[in-house]
């Protein structure tokens, strides 16, 4: 018993030595969290890592190209601000036939990406996956706190995608989560997680991903690793759920394509950065006519980029500096 506490004290003072020593170099941040994080972390067999699924799946297979149509062939005419129709009991707008737009709040959904560039062509497509109830319900709450930072709910989006358990979280996300999700909901930030994977671990299951797909992995563990240990920064987290540089263009989706929305009216996406979206909406008379009544939701919406090396952009009903003084010039009934 006594060689055992022996044992106990000696292994702690190692850590603490490891961890002084790190600071005394270049880098001992992130040395100090794989040495403290790789202790700690779950253990997992390879092949659990592999099978488990991302917390959102949406990708460019799921936006539906066949009945899309290019930027010339509808032709924006008085465009009215989308935030100035009525709102819907659930959320959202409710949508009258013509043009709307809105600039509104946009989030990166997908860690280890390229942001959006200049002539990218983003499509409408379904938040998608294990825990996409979860991130609509945040983008939902958000609505009604002004309080809660568009960083603070970034950083706890990007803490989802990169499957961080919620009994790993710690410091601002963790009062974020807290804010804006119930405890029922809480606990589904636990199941099919993956925690904070060791570096021997990480290694072994890079080499069995493809080449695009490996940074992204990389990139969820380093966000982890943040995560666990409560001492990070909006630049910290965004240094790897951003990729500097911009993806290869891909010229047969261009910036500014129309998606059909399963509701029936045509939308499409402008991205400035992943912060904020510049959105349009077409509504046709006969849609209207039909006498049934459409909304426009966006908090179950993605931007989803046709280069698969760029971020999708899960879209808001929250508009960016809104001018509610003016009047809209349409009668909408």
């Amino acid at each position: 018993m006594k060689n055992l506490k022996l044992i106990s004290i000696f292994s702690m003072l190692l850590l603490f030595y490891t961890l002084t020593s790190y600071s005394q170099f270049s880098g001992w941040k992130e040395k100090a969290l794989e040495v403290g994080t790789s202790l700690g972390a779950k253990k997992l067999g390879l092949d659990d890592v592999l099978k488990k699924p991302a917390a959102i799946t949406t990708s460019f297979e799921d936006v539906n190209i066949s009945e899309s149509k290019f930027p010339d062939l509808i032709m924006v005419k008085n465009a009215q601000p989308l935030y100035l129709l009525p709102k819907a009991i659930t959320g959202g707008y409710i949508l009258c036939d013509g043009f709307f737009e809105m600039t509104n709040k946009s989030y990166c959904l997908h860690a280890g990406t390229f942001q959006p560039s200049k002539g990218d062509g983003y499509m409408y497509a379904p938040t998608l996956g294990p825990k996409q109830e979860i991130v609509t319900t945040i983008l939902k709450k958000a609505e009604n706190h002004p309080e809660i930072s568009q960083h603070d709910i970034q950083i706890l989006l990007w803490t989802i995608i990169a499957r961080a358990r919620f009994a790993d979280y710690s410091g601002q996300v963790k009062l974020t989560a807290v804010s804006l999700l119930s405890p029922l909901e809480l606990t589904q930030l636990e199941g099919g997680m993956l925690g904070v994977l060791p570096a021997s671990l990480m290694n072994k299951a890079k080499s069995k991903l493809p080449d695009g797909i490996q940074s992204v992995f990389e990139a969820e563990n380093k966000i982890r690793q943040l995560v666990a240990s409560g001492n990070y920064t909006y630049a910290d987290m965004e240094k790897y759920a951003i990729i500097a540089g911009m993806a290869p263009e891909r010229t047969d989706v261009p910036s500014g394509i129309w998606t059909l929305h399963p509701d029936g009216y045509y939308i499409r996406y402008f991205p400035s950065g992943y912060s904020r979206t510049k959105v349009q909406i077409y509504v046709p008379k006969e849609l209207i006519a039909s006498g049934k009544k459409i909304i426009y939701d966006a908090t179950n919406d993605i931007a989803c980029p046709a280069n698969t090396g760029s971020q999708r952009l899960a879209q808001t009903n929250e508009p960016i500096d809104p001018n509610y003084s003016i009047k809209i010039k349409i009668n909408c009934k």
